[in-house]
Formats: C-alpha cells, structure tokens, sequence
C-alpha cells in the first residue's frame, strides 16, 4: 500500500470524493481506492495532483516516496 496525502488535501480544500474526481477526470472509486492507498497509474496521479491545484514539481507533497 502507498502512503498518499490526497484524502488529508482533499479534505482542507472542503472538495468531496465526487468533485475531485470530476476535476481529475477519473471515477470516485479510483479516489476511493487511492485514498486507502491503494496504487494507481502515473497518468491518474498527474490527473488528481493537478486537480489538487497543485503543481507536478509538488509530486512529493501528494505522494511521498517511502
């Protein structure tokens, strides 16, 4: 499993599952799934750090390496 600051980003912004999901343009499960730190794609992770507002040089603050 990987450890991911998505739901704790998610959260503070006040953005639900749903939104983020319509802004990364992926399904709500995959946010579900990614948030239980389940792994997903490199395209699906630029899609919700994007979505984030953040940066792709901000990588790291989303989804830290071990």
């Amino acid at each position: 499993m990987l450890q991911n600051t998505v739901k704790k980003i998610r959260e503070s912004l006040l953005m639900s599952k749903a939104e983020l999901a319509r802004k990364a343009d992926v399904s709500p499960l995959t946010i579900t799934r990614i948030e239980r730190g389940y792994p997903c794609r490199m395209e699906t992770m630029r899609k919700i750090i994007l979505a984030l507002g953040y940066k792709l040089s901000d990588k790291e603050k989303v989804f830290p390496e071990d």
